[in-house]
This record gives structure tokens, C-alpha cells and sequence, in this order.
């Protein structure tokens, strides 16, 4: 009897072990896996993992070389764990090849903002003492001034002349914080070092930097670059772009990157207009073109379940306007999928590129990268503590974005 109630608690412990160690596989595998994915018509859906996860629809392995299976299709797929053990149900849209225009040229940014953007305050020295008018009234840094009085602010020179001439009389400022909008009253006070009236604010109302192309998609006719916003350098928030328009450009020098502090690429605009930005997001910078590209050969975007970690290639240019290819290797993140432009750690292996800049550095933002002949993403972030890693986002996520702008375009037109 002692005998088998030792094999039982022995057995049991098993047992309690082996469900605790798949739950927690479960879990690391749902975290692992998307919650969308493309799939091109004919070829069968899989996702890559060390553990078998199969995929299944209506009970049968799916394979997309059936008739019902149309490009444009939704479904949902549920994924199992060796097979039997449901892991989760994902959705799987049913796409045609993604061709594109693969790029790597340097460019530079034009923009104008919205109104005009609070990036910082300072007090003013008044008969009564230093005060910030502004500030107390409850303006942020970050906030948009889009009027004065009902009258719309498009230049910071526009601002200072309401507040120069109001003669200390109320102004009513139209806000905008984020998406909402608010009114908020500021009373301007005399400076008795300047002798004119002050709130204590510093705006801008335009921003320019360097940045590279990463492809441009004939399907849509959209231009896209950056792989992450354009944001403030003082707030580092996204900027809100009313206007602007990329050009070409050439890179003249380079600060080259150390451990701990970034490098960066320096260059010269030129005077052709590439594009006029239409939107500025998270995940990159969109135009529509207005100048000619010299196609060589569309490339065929990867869809994210198809990058393995390896071996890989970036493109871009740090000296002059020649795009030149770099040896790297690319590793999904963790949280590849639950992130908008952070997906891919990227390292930088080759030595010429390492020589000459230490790896990734600000104005490589954008830098296609190619995989066994497919762009697989866009270079985004560099990591300050080692200059030869950094973040890459999904060729395929710029892609679906370069697709919304053109059909927002569109609706607009209509």
C-alpha cells in the first residue's frame, strides 16, 4: 500500500509538472504568435516556431491552392500545439504577390506643422517679479496653437505679433492637446527688459532632417520612408504635419557612433521635390511622388511569417547619394508582433559599414533590408549602448499603411 501511494504522488507530481510546463509553453507561444497575417493565394499558411504549431481551417490543414479561397478573403485559423492542444485563432487575409520599388536613397524632410508647436517656456521678468503667463494658464509643451482670437496661426511670426500688439488684453487661444481640442485664455505681460509684451513660450512652426527612402509601391503610388514618425526634437512628440515635402539629398559627412552616444549622418538637400508628404505616423513617413524614380527591379515584400533570423543585407548610402549594400542579421523580438516599429533586432556585421559609421546611426532611419531576395523591413532605431544593433519594423506593416494613405486619398478625391 505505501508502495502505490509513493507511485501515485509520483505520478501526480508527473503529471502536475508536465501541465504546468505546457500552460506555461501556451502562454510563451500565444505571445509569440500574431493576431493577423497575409498569406498569398497557392501557397499553404504556417507559423514558424521550435515547438510544431499546425494550423488548421474547418478542421482540414489549409492549403490556399483551393477555388474558394479568393485574394481579399478573411479567415480565421486555428492554431494547435503538436496538433491537438488549441493554442489560438488568428486571422488570415488571403493576398495577391507584393511587388515594390526596393530604394536606400538619402533624402531630406521639409515640414511644416499645424498650427504652431509649444516646445518650451521661460519666464518673464516683470515690474512685479518673474512670471510665465502662459504656463499658468495651463498651455503644455506639446500643445498646437491653431488661433488667437479666432484667427488662425500658421507662423511662429504670426504669434508674436498678437502678443506683441494685444497692449496686455486678454487672448484667447484655441488648443490642440493631443485629439482634443481646448480654449484656453492667456493674458500677456510687459517685459521690462524688452519693453513689450511676453507669455513666456517658445513655439516652432517647421522642422527639417535627413532620413532614407525604403521603397516606393507602384500599386499605390505612395513613397515611403523613415520606418518611424518625424517627431520634435525637444518634446519628441509626433509632429502633426499640416504641409511638407521631401527632397533629394547627399550625405557630406558622418558623425560616426560610439557606445553611449549616437551618431549621425549630415547632408546636403538638394533642390528636387520627390514628394509631398501626406502623413506622417508612427511608422513612417508617406508621400505621394512628384518626381520620376529610376525603376530597376521590383522586389517582393516578405510577409513577416516568411523572415527567419539570419542573415540579411541593408541598404543606404553614407557617403554622397550612392546606396550600397551592408551584410547584417536580423532576430524577431520577443514582442515582434505587438509592436508597430520595433519588430526585428537588427545587427550590423560588416566592417566597412562598422568602420565608417559604428554601425546604425541617425539618417540610416529607413534603410531597407533584404533577405534571400525579398525586403523583409526598414531599419528604425539604433541602440546607444552598441551602435551595431538596432530595431528594424516590418516591410509588410509600411506596406498595409502606404495602402490606408492611398485609399484616404482617394475617398478625399471622390
Amino acid at each position: 500500500m505505501k508502495f502505490l501511494n509513493i507511485a501515485f504522488k509520483t505520478i501526480f507530481f508527473i503529471f502536475l509538472a508536465l501541465a504546468v510546463t505546457i500552460f506555461s509553453l501556451i502562454i510563451v507561444l500565444s505571445n509569440g504568435v500574431s493576431n493577423d497575417y497575409k498569406i498569398k493565394k497557392g501557397e499553404t499558411f504556417s507559423v514558424s516556431n521550435t515547438v510544431p504549431v499546425t494550423a488548421s481551417y474547418n478542421g482540414a490543414a489549409l492549403s490556399q491552392g483551393s477555388k474558394s479561397k479568393s485574394i481579399g478573403e478573411n479567415i480565421d485559423v486555428e492554431l494547435k500545439l503538436f496538433g491537438i492542444i488549441p493554442l489560438k485563432t488568428v486571422n488570415v487575409e488571403i493576398v495577391d504577390e507584393m511587388y515594390v520599388e526596393v530604394l536606400g536613397n538619402p533624402f531630406g524632410m521639409k515640414i511644416y506643422t499645424e498650427g504652431v508647436l509649444v516646445v518650451n517656456f521661460t519666464s518673464v521678468e516683470s515690474e512685479n517679479g518673474l512670471c510665465n503667463p502662459a504656463k499658468s494658464a495651463g498651455i503644455k509643451e506639446g500643445d498646437y496653437i491653431l488661433s488667437v482670437n479666432s484667427r488662425e496661426i500658421t507662423t511662429n511670426e504670426e504669434l508674436s505679433e498678437w502678443v506683441e500688439f494685444s497692449n496686455g488684453n486678454s487672448l484667447k487661444f484655441e488648443i490642440m492637446r493631443g485629439n482634443k481640442k481646448l480654449y484656453i485664455n492667456v493674458k500677456p505681460i510687459k517685459s521690462v527688459e524688452t519693453n513689450s509684451y511676453k507669455i513666456g513660450m517658445w513655439v516652432r512652426d517647421s522642422s527639417a532632417g535627413i532620413g532614407t527612402l525604403t521603397f516606393y509601391s507602384p500599386a499605390t503610388g505612395v513613397l515611403c520612408g523613415l520606418g518611424h514618425g518625424i517627431c520634435d526634437s525637444d518634446t519628441g512628440e509626433l509632429l502633426s504635419v499640416e504641409r511638407g515635402e521631401l527632397v533629394g539629398a547627399e550625405i557630406i559627412s558622418v558623425t560616426k557612433g560610439a557606445k553611449g552616444s549616437a551618431g549621425e549622418l549630415h547632408g546636403r538637400f538638394a533642390y528636387n521635390k520627390i514628394a509631398d508628404i501626406l502623413l506622417n505616423s508612427d511608422i513612417g513617413v508617406y508621400g505621394k511622388l512628384s518626381s520620376k524614380i529610376d525603376f530597376k527591379k521590383l522586389v517582393e515584400i516578405a510577409l513577416k511569417q516568411e523572415i527567419k533570423n539570419g542573415d540579411a543585407q541593408i541598404l543606404c548610402a553614407v557617403d554622397g547619394d550612392v546606396v550600397r549594400r551592408y551584410d547584417c542579421t536580423v532576430k524577431k523580438r520577443s514582442a515582434a508582433y505587438f509592436s508597430n516599429n520595433q519588430n526585428l533586432l537588427v545587427t550590423i556585421t560588416d566592417k566597412d559599414l562598422i568602420e565608417k559609421t559604428g554601425g546604425i546611426v541617425q539618417g540610416m532611419s529607413g534603410s531597407p533590408i533584404i533577405q534571400n531576395g525579398k525586403l523583409i523591413g526598414a531599419v528604425t532605431h539604433v541602440l546607444v549602448d552598441d551602435p551595431t544593433k538596432g530595431y528594424g519594423i516590418f516591410a509588410e506593416n509600411m506596406l498595409e499603411k502606404a495602402q490606408t494613405v492611398a485609399e484616404e486619398k482617394l475617398k478625399e478625391a471622390s
